[in-house]
């Protein structure tokens, strides 16, 4: 059998639609599995399930506001009694803020923390209700280096990833009888459409000096692509990673340990 086999399995994976989480689900379906897409921007998850059925890969598209609990609890078990069992969750689906403590308004902290907080909460939550009946899964949440070290300007957005964090751990402690593995991903500034489209909001006519600049903020002298997330939660995805879980991996170009 090929490693990183995933034939067979059902991947849910939210805000699939575009960037880290098109990438994901691309991959996962390349490598097998059956490929649910929660999406709010239903135009968007339409072309990713578009662009992976046409190379042969399986994938459905769910419209999805991951922040509200009834509607999240609705679609995993419709997607429970189609595919039989959940394997795995990717939590991806979030949104940034760029704001220290004085300017980060209380509308601000309430907008992050039903998307990036409760937002995962939710999803998991689904998710285990099906894991522990099938005595198996595995959750990768989409957590930041933002959650474990002081970026300036991302108040909101790094408290929120480190509570992404610390629900990790959480959750892979509670689970372990279930065996339901829960790990996160912290990724540092990856090159997506959400960079592009802040870099020529904020700097019209500086885009490629700001990307540049961006860029060598990584130690490695570049963003990280999509692919290379992708292919990190793919491995925490398959049987091969059985022996890990509660564990935070930086994927930053040397972002959290090398910028002193």
């Amino acid at each position: 059998m090929a490693i990183l086999d995933l034939t067979g399995k059902t991947a849910v994976v939210t805000g699939g639609g575009s960037g880290i989480g098109k990438s994901i689900s691309q991959l996962f379906a390349q490598q097998g599995a059956q490929v649910y897409i929660l999406e709010l921007n239903a135009e968007a998850g339409e072309q990713t399930i578009q662009e992976i059925t046409a190379v042969g890969g399986k994938a459905i598209l769910r419209t999805c506001n991951v922040s509200q609990q009834s509607e999240v609890l609705q679609v995993f078990d419709s997607i429970e009694q189609e595919a039989g069992t959940i394997n795995i969750l990717i939590n991806n689906a979030g949104i940034a803020h760029v704001g220290n403590l004085e300017n980060t308004t209380e509308a601000d902290i309430d907008r992050i923390y039903k998307v990036n907080i409760k937002g995962m909460y939710n999803c998991m939550l689904a998710a285990v209700k099906s894991m522990k009946n099938a005595n198996q899964g595995v959750i990768v949440n989409m957590a930041s280096v933002a959650g474990s070290v002081g970026i300036p300007d991302r108040f909101a957005y790094s408290m929120s990833k480190g509570a992404v964090i610390a629900m990790t751990y959480s959750v892979a402690r509670d689970y372990l009888p279930y065996n339901i593995r829960c790990n996160c991903i912290s990724p540092g500034r990856v090159h997506t459409p959400f960079v592009d489209g802040f870099i020529a909001k904020n700097y019209p006519g500086r885009e490629q000096e700001m990307f540049e600049k961006l860029s060598k903020t990584q130690p490695i002298g570049r963003m990280g692509s999509p692919s290379e997330i992708a292919h990190l939660a793919l491995y925490l995805s398959s049987d091969e990673a059985s022996f890990i879980t509660g564990t935070d991996y930086p994927i930053d170009g040397g972002f959290i340990t090398l910028n002193s």
